[in-house]
């Protein structure tokens, strides 16, 4: 049985974590069901990372992954969202401080 939304965010900031590191990232965003173009941007935003992986707060990006993770739950992804982020690797995580 999933989790619910709550849970999944919990997990994801476990071990100070803020997000998947972006190779990770951006395939957890493709998983993520009604994806849309929206003007020069996406719905729901693009992952965090190329040029703005530098440039962006943790909090920022923290942020960002909690807006993904919702929008599975409301779309109906969010066993398969879970299932990703509960297979990474420690590693495959970008934590504060790194």
């Amino acid at each position: 049985m999933p989790t619910d939304t709550a849970e999944l965010l919990a997990y994801s900031r476990l071990n100070n974590r803020v997000c998947p590191q972006p190779q990770r990232w951006q395939a957890l965003w493709e998983m993520l069901p009604d994806r849309k173009r929206t003007g020069s941007g996406w719905h729901p935003s693009i992952p965090l990372i190329l040029a703005a992986w530098h440039d962006t707060p943790a909090i920022l990006k923290m942020a960002r992954l909690a807006e993904h993770i919702e929008w599975a739950a409301v779309h109906g992804a969010l066993p398969q969202v879970e299932s990703f982020l509960r297979s990474l690797k420690e590693e495959d995580w970008y934590h504060l401080g790194d």
